[in-house]
């Protein structure tokens, strides 16, 4: 029996996440910092990011590090809601994630032609996913969850659909090289690479560090294979 899963991602953006290898999850309080923090992990080979919809900002960070930053591939966290699911397509996002599995979102993405990823920790989870057409799942929480030790259980039984996971939730640079070996990852999720600390006191040295550091682990696993 042949895959059953429609992607609910374009190739491009398959495609595109996978080249990235991670995705730098962000929370912006402050307007200003949006588009130096954006140029910073580029200049330090991180290129996409998830920005996450927790702060009154997000949307017009959004927009400028759109306008500003065009080498930023820009996707949106802790999509919750359908209203959510219309403002980022109206910002321009290529993709978006959450952190569960509601049919009702996936759908609405779908409908407006949104690259979505929902977040999955269960069989059950992955099994409505796959029933509502998605490609890329995001696993979360994935270090509490069990790490890659229960993401490989868990996906087994599915191995033949190739599924692709985007892990986030616990990972650090001293474990990723733990889910970037793996084939069931696409990209990881690092909300360590620009901490919000980090961008709340401007230490674009420090966030360009980081970015240049999990780069250069990518690029040295990734060549290996």
């Amino acid at each position: 029996m042949g895959p059953i899963v429609q992607q609910s991602m374009t190739p491009e953006i398959i495609h595109e996440i996978d080249e990235a290898g991670v995705i730098a999850v962000l929370i912006i309080d402050d307007l200003a910092h949006a588009v130096p923090l954006a140029k910073t992990l580029l200049e330090g080979g991180v290129n996409t990011i998830e920005l996450t919809l927790r702060t009154r900002v997000a949307l017009e960070a959004a927009r400028k590090i759109k306008r500003e930053v065009p080498g930023i591939k820009l996707g949106f966290g802790t999509v919750l809601t359908v209203e959510q699911v219309k403002a980022v397509v109206d910002v321009g996002a290529d993709f978006a994630v959450a952190p569960g599995c509601n049919p009702k979102i996936i759908a609405e993405a779908q409908h407006l032609g949104l690259p979505f990823a929902p977040g999955i920790m269960s069989p059950t989870d992955i099994e409505i996913a796959i029933e509502q057409g998605c490609r890329i799942l995001k696993y979360f929480p994935a270090e509490t969850s069990g790490g890659m030790k229960h993401l490989k259980s868990m996906s087994a039984p599915y191995q033949y659909l190739r599924l692709k996971f985007i892990p986030l939730g616990g990972l650090n640079i001293d474990n990723a090289s733990n889910y970037l070996e793996s084939p069931l990852i696409t990209a990881i999720g690092g909300s360590w690479v620009a901490k919000r600390p980090l961008i709340q006191s401007k230490n674009w040295e420090a966030i360009y560090n980081n970015a240049q550091t999990i780069r250069a682990l990518i690029n040295q696993i990734r060549n290996k294979q």
